[in-house]
């Protein structure tokens, strides 16, 4: 496990002027790593949660797009906080692009966007196409939102499209991305936070105990990379690391109460980020126990 030996490294990352360059020399420094590695090495070099979980939300998109551009990117599903492809209106039409998408993380650095669109012919039950757009080009423009409470150094953006042009990936939009993402987020998303808290605790003399159980959870998740993101199993071990984590907070918190500097205000201020698809994540766990005869 070359991610475990590499997660020993104590240097913070340098930030640069935007999340862009951050993300690009974080990038150079790392080398050829896999999705995984990104996650939990990225994360450990950041000095925050919002950034150690940007550094898992890029993870979950390369094994979502493993063509992806190794540059900063984004998924924009939602629309009036809604996924629901008959919540949809942006719409795809001959490789055209209208419509807006209203949360879009990062999008102000991204260098590159993956779109959730209709593409369905009229009267027809709706049907979901994934597409590629780069920001800057005609018909593609951003608007920046108000930091969020959570992870304010990680902006936010709504994306307006007018007939721009696009690349339409292979497969359907829903079944062989969007769906799966919610899982691929949750897997990475708790993989980059346990290393960012599992530097924290290096760094600062934590116990050993606690450490090992964090890096059990590390292990934990590295196992869960290895499976389909769709399958009952994979739903079931992310419920179990889910609930260890859970198990652990409360230990977590006390440890960063007894670390000095602004360690405990940062994750008080963040911890909310594992909390945001939680409602979907326990049906998708509730569907895979009964799957798996367990109810």
């Amino acid at each position: 496990m070359v991610w475990l030996q590499r997660l020993n490294d104590p240097e913070r990352h340098t930030l640069s002027a935007d999340l862009a360059d951050t993300y690009s020399s974080l990038l150079t420094r790392l080398g050829a790593v896999s999705a995984f590695e990104l996650a939990v090495l990225g994360a450990r070099a950041m000095p925050t949660p919002g950034l150690a979980f940007l550094m898992g939300y890029q993870a979950a998109l390369r094994v979502l797009w493993p063509s992806a551009p190794a540059s900063l990117g984004a998924l924009c599903a939602s629309e009036r906080r809604s996924v629901r492809p008959a919540d949809m209106q942006v719409r795809l039409n001959d490789l055209r692009l209208s419509g807006s998408k209203d949360f879009v993380t990062a999008g102000l650095d991204a260098d590159w966007l993956l779109v959730a669109a209709r593409s369905e012919a009229p009267g027809d039950s709706p049907q979901v196409s994934l597409a590629v757009v780069y920001p800057g080009e005609p018909g593609v423009s951003l608007e920046p939102l108000p930091a969020l409470p959570l992870m304010p150094e990680v902006g936010h953006a709504r994306l307006h499209l007018d007939q721009a042009q696009c690349e339409r990936l292979a497969g359907d939009g829903w079944d062989a991305y969007v769906k799966p993402f919610r899982t691929l987020e949750d897997l990475y998303v708790l993989s980059a936070l346990c290393a960012w808290l599992y530097g924290v605790g290096q760094d600062n003399g934590w116990p050993q105990g606690m450490q090992l159980r964090l890096i059990g959870l590390l292990g934990g998740c590295a196992e869960g990379t290895r499976l389909c993101a769709d399958s009952m199993a994979c739903h079931l071990l992310l419920g179990g690391l889910f609930a260890q984590f859970a198990a652990l907070k409360e230990e977590i918190s006390q440890a960063l109460q007894n670390t000095p500097g602004e360690w405990a205000m940062l994750w008080q201020r963040d911890q909310g980020l594992l909390e945001i698809a939680s409602a979907a994540r326990a049906k998708r766990l509730a569907k895979a126990w009964a799957s798996a005869g367990l109810s």
